[in-house]
C-alpha cells in the first residue's frame, strides 16, 4: 500500500471528474491510503470501465495512482522555472483545471502519458498478471540501421519489449471514461484530444534496442527490443507542444474544434490544444488559481522564463544571502561506510518581490 496525501488524492481525481469533484474530494479531512478498495469506495462517481476496472482488476488501480503521480512530478519539473509551477496545493491546483488554458492541456497531457507509461512498465516487470512482455511473433524483423558492416547480420525480435498497447489501452479506459465523444461540450472535445496527445507522446516514439550475439563479439545474431522513451522525454516532447499549442472554438455542430486564428496547419494529434487564454499568474488570485511569484526564486542574468525580469513581472527583485550546511570532504571507510564533513555553504540568491 502506498500511502499519501489528501492532496495527492484530489490532484488525481480531479483530472478524472474536474466538475463538481473539487468539494468533495478536498473535504476529505484526513490522510487515506492510496489502495484499490480506498479509491473505488470513495469516489462513488466512478462509473462503466472505471468501475469494472475496480471491481475486476484492483492491481491495475495501483499502477493508474503511480502514472497520475508521476505525471504530476514531471510536471512541477517542466514547470519549475515558471510563473505557474504546477503547484500541488490542492484549492490553487484545482482552480486552474476548471479552466481551458494551455496549463491545463499540459497537465492532463502529462497526466495521461504517465499512466500508460506507469502500467506499461508494472507489465515489462513481471507486476501485473494481466499482461507481459510485448509479443513479437508477427512484427516484421528489424531492418539494419545502415552501418558499415552491417552486412550477414542476421535479426530477430527478442528480449522483453515493452507492451505499450495494453499500457495505451488502460490509459485510454481510465482517463477518457468520464469524457464521451459526441457530447456538445468542447471542454469533453479539449480534454479528450489532450489526453490523446500524452499517449501517443509515450507509443509514438519506442525505440529499438539490440544485444548482440557470436563469438568474440562477432555480432552474428543481433536481438532486438521495443522499449518505452524515458518519461523525462516524454516531458520534454510535451512541454514544446504546450509552447506551440493551438487555441481552438467549437465548432455549430458541437462534434469538431476548429482553429482559431491564422494558423500554418490544424492541430494534429499530437498537439495540445485549448479554449482560453492564461492569466498572468504575476499575484495571488483564488478565483485563476494563481499564487503569485512574490517570494519566487529568479536567476538575474538569465533572459528566459527563470529571469528576474519576466518570472517577478518586472516588479523587481531583491538579493538575499543564505547560508546552510551540506556534506563534503567525503571519505570511504572500508567497509562499507561513508564519512562526510559538514560544510557551511553561503549562496546568494535572487527573490522577487
Amino acid at each position: 500500500m502506498i500511502p499519501v496525501s489528501r492532496t495527492q488524492l484530489a490532484l488525481f481525481f480531479i483530472l478524472l471528474c474536474p466538475v463538481n469533484i473539487i468539494g468533495l474530494w478536498w473535504a476529505v479531512g484526513s490522510p487515506l491510503v492510496m489502495d484499490p478498495n480506498s479509491i473505488c469506495r470513495k469516489t462513488k462517481r466512478l462509473a462503466g470501465r472505471q468501475a469494472e476496472l475496480c471491481q475486476t482488476q484492483p492491481e491495475i488501480i495501483h499502477e493508474v495512482v503511480k502514472g497520475a503521480k508521476l505525471g504530476v512530478r514531471e510536471c512541477q519539473h517542466q514547470f519549475r522555472f515558471r510563473r505557474w509551477n504546477c503547484t500541488s496545493q490542492n484549492k490553487y491546483f484545482g482552480r486552474v483545471l476548471q479552466q481551458d488554458i494551455r496549463e491545463t492541456a499540459f497537465v492532463y497531457a502529462i497526466t495521461a502519458a504517465g499512466v500508460a507509461h506507469a502500467v506499461t512498465q508494472a507489465c515489462s516487470m513481471g507486476e501485473l498478471l494481466q499482461c507481459g512482455c510485448e509479443a513479437t511473433r508477427s512484427r516484421a524483423p528489424p531492418r539494419p540501421t545502415g552501418a558499415g558492416g552491417a552486412e550477414g547480420v542476421k535479426w530477430e525480435w527478442g528480449g522483453c519489449g515493452d507492451d505499450v498497447e495494453f499500457g495505451y489501452e488502460k490509459s485510454k479506459q481510465f482517463m477518457d471514461a468520464k469524457r464521451k465523444k459526441g457530447k456538445s461540450d468542447i471542454r469533453t472535445l479539449i480534454d479528450l484530444h489532450n489526453n490523446e496527445a500524452g499517449r501517443l507522446a509515450v507509443r509514438n516514439y519506442m525505440r529499438t534496442e539490440c544485444k548482440c550475439h557470436g563469438l568474440s563479439g562477432s555480432c552474428t545474431l543481433r536481438t532486438c527490443w521495443k522499449k518505452m522513451p524515458h518519461f523525462r522525454e516524454v516531458g520534454d516532447r510535451l512541454l514544446e507542444r504546450f509552447n506551440g499549442a493551438f487555441k481552438v472554438m467549437g465548432g455549430n455542430d458541437g462534434k469538431t474544434l476548429i482553429p482559431v486564428g491564422q494558423n500554418i496547419k490544424p492541430p494534429d494529434k499530437q498537439d495540445l490544444i485549448y479554449s482560453a487564454e492564461s492569466p498572468d499568474f504575476c499575484l495571488p488570485n483564488r478565483k485563476t488559481g494563481s499564487l503569485g511569484t512574490r517570494g519566487r526564486i529568479c536567476n538575474s542574468t538569465a533572459m528566459d522564463v527563470s529571469g528576474c525580469d519576466l518570472l517577478c513581472c518586472e516588479r523587481g527583485y531583491r538579493e538575499e544571502t543564505v547560508v546552510f550546511e551540506e556534506n563534503c570532504l567525503c571519505r570511504f571507510h572500508w567497509c562499507c561506510v561513508v564519512q562526510c564533513k559538514k560544510c557551511s555553504v553561503r549562496k546568494e540568491l535572487s527573490l522577487c518581490i
